[in-house]
């Protein structure tokens, strides 16, 4: 039998697994509530207006002619990687959503210049296989002569 020290015991582990089962429940639903919470856009506007620009004006223009050189380049392609509408769109003036807006076109020029890599490397790999193809086909007229006049 089951001494009455033991069944304190028991009865005390059961009472600590329970309690710090519920302090994990209770976390994740707090967790799960900020979450839900931060995903909510806010309707009221107390953002703080930036006091500093973020780019001096001579680094918006170079940025904007090096954007328009690059687009007059692709502009023989006939797919349209980036809404215009995006590239046109004046920087926020807000130091936190104008550094968004920031990193999302640094991350569209990082994933073009990614595609403009591949594509490059994709053209290369196709002219090398048509090279090779040239010359099995060589090969083989060459076969075909030498069969035919033997």
């Amino acid at each position: 039998m089951t001494s009455p020290d033991q069944t304190k015991n028991t009865k005390l582990l059961w009472m600590i697994i329970a309690g710090i089962s519920i302090i994990v429940v209770l976390f994740f639903a707090i967790q799960w509530f900020l979450a839900k919470k931060n995903l909510q856009p806010s309707k009221n506007s107390d953002q703080p207006i930036a006091e500093e620009t973020i780019a001096s004006p001579d680094e918006v223009s170079s940025a904007a002619s090096e954007i328009t050189t690059m687009t007059e380049n692709e502009a023989t392609a006939s797919i349209q990687l980036v809404q215009e509408s995006l590239i046109k769109e004046p920087l926020p003036t807000n130091d936190s959503l104008a550094k968004e807006e920031i990193a999302k076109l640094d991350d569209i020029h990082h994933q073009l210049k990614d595609q403009q890599k591949d594509l490059k490397q994709q053209h290369e790999d196709v002219d090398a296989l048509l090279r090779l193809k040239e010359e099995q086909i060589k090969l083989l007229e060459a076969q075909i002569q030498q069969a035919q006049s033997s």
